[in-house]
């Protein structure tokens, strides 16, 4: 059975989205183009937007990793109006938005009004209060290895509908499978079962 890596950073991973970093040229599986908090570069934005929209192809899944972080450099004003931006690309293209955030979920909650697409947070590892406010506001959750150890999280999974449910490896260096497998005990669902709804999930979202 074939698991879908929800985002990864390995390019010869065919099944899941590839997060295309800053000016790269895209891979020949689907991907994610972003303007990432880190690489915010305000002198060079209007050259940053230009490359996102040239590296619009078909394998394009979403727009991503964008968001907000608290440790970036860019000041937070600036960090906003670069999120902003990419939102409004995404409503243009209708793309998906996988989203960067550290320390800013409430204020990642109040731009979702502006969204027209789904909007996914990448790397969820925080607590249920946490969870049921974003889910509250129909944002899915995508989890990663964190998951394999952190009880905490693993009842903030508990409490987290399948139909809003991702999962991913990131920069971690670690089977999918072994994620899929750990969620589904979880859950108490079988691997066929989570596999089919996590790809239930993926049609929701390309479809807007």
């Amino acid at each position: 059975m074939d698991f879908f890596d929800f985002h990864h950073h390995k390019k010869n991973i065919p099944n899941g989205i590839y997060n295309l970093n800053i000016e790269q040229i895209p891979p020949d599986v689907p991907y994610s183009i972003g303007i990432h908090p880190k690489d915010i570069d305000v002198n060079n934005l209007d050259n940053q937007f230009k490359w996102m929209k040239n590296m619009i192809f078909e394998n394009c899944f979403a727009i991503g990793e964008c968001g907000l972080d608290s440790f970036a450099e860019a000041e937070e004003k600036i960090q906003e109006e670069v999120f902003l931006r990419q939102i409004r690309f995404a409503n243009e293209v209708k793309k998906p938005i996988i989203i960067h955030c550290v320390r800013k979920f409430y204020e990642v909650i109040s731009f979702k009004k502006y969204a027209e697409q789904p909007m996914i947070i990448h790397g969820f590892n925080k607590k249920e209060r946490i969870a049921e406010d974003l889910l509250k506001n129909n944002f899915y959750l995508s989890f990663g290895k964190a998951v394999l150890y952190n009880l905490s999280l693993q009842n903030t999974l508990k409490i987290t509908p399948l139909d809003k449910i991702f999962l991913e490896t990131d920069n971690d260096d670690f089977s999918i499978e072994e994620l899929y497998e750990k969620v589904s005990e979880i859950k108490g669902i079988s691997l066929e079962n989570l596999n089919k709804q996590i790809l239930e999930n993926l049609e929701t979202i390309k479809n807007g």
